[in-house]
């Protein structure tokens, strides 16, 4: 399944290997997901995950790293055609958008729904229970 990841949930998934996030960064290292991203998101990545103040493990982002780039799917894409509360998060839905992939952000408010129409943005958990109802398990 493609997906667009914000960087909230690497970072949550990287903190902590329990819950949503978490088991969502183990399917992108699994290559159970195809990321979608460009340049913009990939750069905001490497940027945020190597933040000091965060004191993520230097292999497990790495490691990361490089299945996104792997596993991902990397594309060039126009700019975003809505206006989003913070212009950083424009370039997530734009690539949503363009390749038709579900985002995840742990943060929906973010991404209002009025902006946001035709593009299935949910919150970690809410991704993994629509996964779930997809492989059909109960």
């Amino acid at each position: 399944m493609r997906v667009v990841l914000d960087t909230n949930v690497l970072v949550a998934g990287l903190l902590s290997e329990e819950g949503p996030p978490g088991w969502i960064v183990d399917l992108v290292l699994a290559g159970d997901l195809e990321l979608a991203f460009d340049d913009r998101i990939l750069a905001e990545y490497r940027e945020v995950l190597s933040r000091p103040e965060l004191r993520l493990p230097r292999q497990p982002v790495g490691e990361l790293l490089e299945a996104l780039e792997h596993f991902g799917f990397s594309v060039t894409v126009p700019p975003c055609k809505q206006a989003l509360p913070d212009p950083d998060d424009e370039p997530f839905l734009a690539v949503a958008e363009y390749t038709d992939a579900v985002l995840v952000t742990g943060n929906l408010k973010h991404f209002p729904a009025k902006a946001c129409a035709g593009v299935q943005v949910l919150s970690p958990r809410g991704f993994l229970d629509h996964l779930r109802d997809r492989s059909g398990e109960a």
